[in-house]
């Protein structure tokens, strides 16, 4: 009887996170990740740790101002991991908001400001492969990237082709750009 009672509480918790949070390997991995590997943009990664930007020169004759900016943010908790190890922890989300910028002659000379969001790219940490047969997924990392017209679909079709020639420099350091984020250094 007690065998019974114990094999029916286990039906019910798993029952219960498979109902309310998308399967188990949502709420044991990244609940921006699906059982097939398909990346979902995070909904509140604005109220995350802000990492940094990068500024994208203009490719303008004239070569002032910024064409656009790249605001990176992650969880807390990945910092904080990051902090200790100098390792991504297995799960963690990076959020590069791409966002477009414009110059004008301001009172201190010329400036550039983000007036437009263009899009976000998506890396999620994966120590142990999970999705092998997902073009989206390896060298340790889940990519995907979404215009901001179609927030809920990535672009992305082959993180080979589509991800890696830019992270290229990145090598190194698990393909992300860390020198531009003082906030992981201890």
């Amino acid at each position: 009887m007690k065998l019974l009672f114990a094999a029916a509480g286990v039906a019910v918790v798993v029952g219960a996170v498979v109902f309310a949070g998308g399967g188990p390997l949502a709420e044991s991995f990244s609940p921006y990740v699906d059982e097939k590997g398909n990346i979902s943009l995070p909904k509140d990664f604005r109220t995350w740790y802000f990492l940094g930007t990068w500024g994208v020169a203009t490719d303008e004759d004239d070569g002032v101002g910024s064409k656009g900016f790249h605001n990176v943010y992650t969880q807390p908790e990945t910092v904080s991991a990051f902090r200790k190890t100098g390792k991504f922890p297995d799960g963690a989300v990076l959020v590069k908001e791409l966002l477009k910028a414009k110059t004008n002659t301001m009172t201190t000379g010329e400036i550039s400001y983000a007036n437009e969001t263009d899009g976000w790219f998506i890396m999620i940490k994966d120590t142990d492969g999970r999705f092998k047969d997902n073009a989206l997924w390896g060298d340790g990392w889940g990519w995907a990237l979404f215009n901001a017209d179609k927030p809920t679909e990535t672009v992305t079709e082959d993180f080979k082709t589509d991800c890696i020639p830019c992270h290229v420099p990145a090598m190194k350091d698990d393909w992300v750009y860390v020198r531009g984020y003082p906030a992981l250094k201890k």
